[in-house]
This record gives C-alpha cells, structure tokens and sequence, in this order.
C-alpha cells in the first residue's frame, strides 16, 4: 500500500482537506451543476498517487498506459508529496484529478462533502473484493470506491536473533504470555524484544486481541474506554517496564521493519508491507512473519487499504470507472503484488497470491477476520491525538490514554451526524 511507512502521518493537514471538502454540493459536484461529461477515446485523465517508491511509481504508470493504449485514451500519472495536502487543495480550487488514491482516514471527510463520485453500483463483480474494505469504504449504505489492494498485521521476528536466543520454532509465541516470555528471553545485548510504532495502527491490534476496538461495528458508539481497551494497554506497558518492549524511536529506527533489519528488534508487529522493504533495504537479514499472538479475546489484526477515488467533479467518470476496473482487475492486482508486494483486495486474487507467496501466509490469513479501519468525518484529528498520546504510554495511565480517545471521538461522532 501507499502509505506503508507512514501510516500515522497520513492525518497531516486534515484541517484543510476537510475544510476543503465539505464545500462540495451534496449531489457530488461543485456549483449549482454537475460537471459535463465526455464520452468515447481521446479522453485525458489525470490521476494523482502517494507512491511508496519507484517500484510502484512504475507499475501504476505501466498499467494506466496498457489500459490507455487499449481505449484510446491517455492517461497522466502525478505523485503527491502529501496527498491530504494536495487533493485538499484541489478540492477547495475545483479542479481535483480525476484518479486518485483516498486514504481510509480521509475517505469519509470527502465523502461526506461530496467530493467522491460514488461509483460501487456500477462494478458487477463488487463482492469479490473484501467484505472488511468494502464497509470500510462506503458511505450512506453505498460502496463509494474500490479498494486498491489489502494489507494486515503480523509478528515479524528475526530468525538470527531467534537462534541466538536458544529459541526454536517450538517458541514461537501464540498467546500474550508467550509473547512476554519471548520478549524478555530475547532482550539484551542492544537487542530489545519487540519494537514497534506508537501508533493505533499497530497498537489497536491488541485491543482487538483483548476484546475492544475504538467503536461499535456501526461506527455509532464510541467503545474507547472499556475493560478490554485498558487490558490491551496495560499488558503493552507491562513489557515496557520491563524493558522488553519498545517504540522505534527508542531504538533509533523510524519503523519496526528498520528496527528489525538493524538488529535492534528482535521481533515487530508490521504488515505486508514489510516484506518488499526487507528485499530492498536489508536482502540479507533472515527473518519470519507469524500470526499474531491471540488475547484474551482470541486472534486479532487490522486491515488496511486505500482506495481508488473518482473526482464527482471530474468531466470523465466513465472513463474513470472503467480505468478503476481495469487497475483492480484479478490479473493486474497480481501484477502489482509481484512488482512491490501489496497483497490483492480481491479475495479470488488474494487466493492465487497465497499460493504464489506461502511466506506471506501470517499476512494472508488475517485477512478474513481483520478489523477495518475508523472511517468517520472529522476522526483523523481524534486518532492523530490519540496517537500522540500513545507516545508517553510507559509512563502514563492507560485508563486516561482511553478517556481522552472517549470524550474526542463522542465530539467527532457528533459534527459527524
């Protein structure tokens, strides 16, 4: 996915893209009509991504020429340096692109302003794409936009530190207890056990595993401040105070999969994006991605995505669904699986990549039961707070961590109504 490093960043300037937004006419357009529309070859679409790096610069590009020499169209690729900034902006000047990737944080804000052309009904084959993403990605009971590909969490460790350890595959941790007992046995030497990113989007997973989540499935209620919430941050800062666990920044690392290559994690929760960064940045640290660990409440990890946005202002919807088939295609999803490794959002696809791809098993299994995103207008404000706070987690109250994500959801729920 796009933002594979940077998942807590992409709240930056959301002041702006929902101030930009919510501009918008309810009927989708800006103004007092519904922009006029081509028809028929010779169209030119812009389309604007948050690249994670030339390898899917260049496949995304690849892929709009082939469908663009096959219709008669051209198509022009743009990469954002802050895309929230950037389609914020484009919004608010009426001339957003036509094509773009839409952050799940940011989804809801466009949508509820009227800036997404709705374009789910028109996809035949809808349900085969992730019931998950799908929710994730609707607005007002509609599927708004297709998810690009998919991507959950799982338990990297390396293998090299495992051994030195005395550890064996006998050890590999399936409970919260074994994963504090690894944690510690692996710890020392300027190893540190687990390391990970303070962010909701590895942390929230062990809310999950405890019982909790942010809210109720029908993102109406705030369920911040519960018993399983709390358990799942005790239990993080437990390992904390004990020196077994860290965040990156402890370990001078940006991410968990730096931390992990360095040699200065043992183990991290991270998803599958993981798995091209190792290849590029550290090819000869061996390692192993595993389930992770199940709670109280059993297994849990989170899915992300992004998804293909068309502009309600754009002169070329059609065009602009047709090139959304075309990028989210079975074949070509494969295609940008093995150019820089996002799993597909297709489950028919997601199961001729887990035959292609056994070592992404952990990453693949935890597609089905994964839990979605927080997509209300005006959260990612909430969630950059709660974020923030997660940050001082060893020495803070988790139970207060809570209240404060409780009182600023319920306000976001209710400028949401």
């Amino acid at each position: 996915m796009a933002t594979t490093r940077t998942l807590a960043a992409a709240a930056v300037c959301a002041a702006l893209a929902v101030g930009a937004v919510t501009g918008c006419s309810s009927s989708g357009g800006f103004g007092d009509s519904p922009a006029a529309q081509a028809s028929g070859g010779h169209q030119s679409l812009t389309v604007l991504i948050a690249t994670s790096g030339e390898a899917e610069t260049a496949a995304v590009k690849a892929a709009t020429a082939a469908w663009a020499q096959r219709t008669g169209n051209t198509v022009t690729v743009q990469l954002a340096s802050n895309i929230n900034q950037q389609l914020g902006q484009a919004f608010a000047g009426g001339n957003p692109p036509d094509l773009f990737y839409v952050n799940s944080d940011q989804f809801a804000n466009y949508a509820k302003g009227g800036s997404l052309y709705a374009y789910g009904d028109l996809i035949p084959d809808a349900a085969d794409f992730s019931e998950q993403l799908r929710k994730a990605f609707s607005h007002d009971g509609r599927l708004t936009c297709l998810p690009k590909d998919s991507s959950t969490l799982g338990l990297a460790i390396n293998t090299d530190l495992w051994k030195r350890a005395g550890l064996t595959e006998a050890d590999y941790p399936t409970t919260w207890q074994q994963l504090a007992d690894d944690a510690a046995r692996l710890t020392g030497d300027g190893v540190t056990g687990l390391v990970t990113t303070p962010d909701y989007q590895r942390l929230g997973a062990l809310m999950k595993e405890a019982g909790g989540w942010i809210t109720d499935p029908g993102q109406t209620t705030m369920t911040a401040d519960s018993p399983a919430n709390r358990q799942a941050l005790e239990y993080l800062r437990s390992l904390m105070k004990a020196g077994s666990a860290k965040y990156v920044a402890e370990v001078d690392a940006g991410w968990g999969g730096e931390a992990l290559g360095k040699g200065r994690a043992a183990m991290t929760i991270e998803g599958n994006w993981l798995k091209g960064a190792m290849a590029k940045d550290y090819p000869n640290v061996p390692y192993k991605v595993l389930p992770l660990p199940a709670g109280p409440a059993g297994p849990g990890t989170l899915a992300f995505s992004n998804c293909w946005g068309i502009a309600a202002r754009s002169t070329h919807r059609a065009a602009g669904v047709d090139l959304v088939r075309h990028l989210t295609s079975a074949e070509q999803q494969l295609a940008f699986a093995k150019a820089f490794g996002v799993m597909p959002s297709r489950t028919s696809a997601l199961a001729a990549y887990a035959q292609r791809y056994p070592e992404s098993k952990a990453w693949v299994d935890g597609v089905a039961g994964s839990q979605p995103p927080v997509t209300i207008a005006g959260f990612n404000q909430v969630l950059t707070q709660f974020n923030a706070d997660l940050q001082s987690l060893r020495t803070g109250d988790p139970a207060a961590v809570l209240g404060a994500l409780q009182r600023n959801g319920e306000q976001a729920l209710k400028h949401a109504e």
